[in-house]
């Protein structure tokens, strides 16, 4: 079928965007501060363009078409380019009062916050950035109920789900932005009695252990991995912090598990010894996520630039992120 573009309503496109994203006709119509009916009828207007019916009623919700799934990505990366085109300055980061709302665990804060207020003193006096206790490894419901502008954090379930709705052609309302990758490290205090020699597995689950846990549940990404191998470890202590669990573990002999950056802005890091855990665990991919309603807005993308050259100043301060296990061995101790 033919379509006329010169005659075509662009408003329609959006409409088409956003029902893709959400699959559902009442949270697009919230996203575009329109009604529900306005959306429905921009649907039938877009499918008489178009000559499909683009999406169909499933449950509470809406299933795209074939046609609609093709479409998508182009329609998509054409409106982004717009915006961009149209409405360059909105956001002028020198006298915007903007207040961005951002949880984080207090190792990704450590880490990040001091080079993103540096870059607010520096360009953007009068924005206010209010940073909450992430409490949970899934930061969705809380970006959709709109608690917050972003999420930073370790997300490994959240990611592949993302990924994975993405190629199978899924709505994904959420967006995200890889910021750093780290690993994690077993944390003790400097006179451990095993802070002398190389971590066994054998030495480490006969260990007790501290666990940084947002929930407060005792189980967590390193128990999984154990249990996988057959072994298991006692954990005798939970915190919520992971600043906390350094100070515990440089007075007790315990064994935790952080992140190997963070010790070194803990203050306290002449306290401690690090050794690599004595098993695989995969790298720790700390992400931006947000809502995709969000992201349209100047500010947001402001957010998202400044935090990614925070990370980066943050980062290239770190020497030796490839030196051997056996060096850094030597190097910890």
């Amino acid at each position: 079928m033919d379509v006329n573009f010169r005659t075509l309503d662009l408003n329609l496109l959006r409409v088409f965007d956003e029902v893709m994203a959400e699959r559902n006709l009442t949270r697009a119509a919230r996203n575009l501060s329109i009604t529900q009916p306005a959306v429905s009828n921009a649907l039938r207007r877009l499918r008489e363009v178009l000559g499909d019916e683009l999406v169909r009623r499933s449950g509470a919700g809406v299933e795209p078409t074939p046609r609609a799934l093709a479409l998508w990505p182009t329609v998509r990366d054409a409106l982004r380019q717009l915006q961009h085109t149209l409405a360059p300055g909105e956001f002028d980061a020198g006298i915007a009062d903007t207040t961005f709302l951002l949880a984080m665990a207090d190792a990704t804060a450590a880490e990040l916050m001091p080079g993103l207020v540096e870059i607010v003193e520096r360009e953007a006096r009068a924005v206010s950035l209010r940073v909450l206790p992430l409490t949970t490894r899934d930061p969705r419901p809380m970006l959709e109920k709109e608690e917050v502008d972003m999420a930073i954090g370790y997300f490994p379930a959240v990611i592949a789900s993302l990924a994975a709705r993405g190629q199978s052609g899924v709505g994904v309302p959420f967006e995200t932005q890889r910021l750093y990758i780290g690993e994690y490290v077993c944390v003790m205090r400097r006179d451990h009695p095993l802070a002398a020699e190389p971590l066994t597995l054998d030495n480490y689950c006969a260990a007790r252990h501290l666990l940084v846990s947002f929930s407060g549940r005792p189980y967590g990404f390193i128990d999984q991995t154990l249990g996988a191998l057959g072994r298991e470890r006692r954990i005798v202590v939970t915190v919520n912090q992971f600043f906390t669990a350094g100070r515990v573990v440089a007075n007790s002999d315990l064994l935790t598990v952080l992140p190997r950056h963070f010790v070194r802005v803990t203050g306290i890091d002449d306290q401690l010894v690090l050794r690599d855990l004595p098993f695989d665990q995969p790298l720790v991919h700390v992400d931006a996520v947000w809502h995709r309603r969000a992201q349209h807005g100047h500010s947001h993308e402001w957010l998202r630039k400044a935090l990614l050259r925070s990370a980066a100043a943050a980062f290239a301060k770190t020497p030796g992120e490839l030196a051997s296990p056996e060096a850094r061995w030597k190097q910890d101790k």
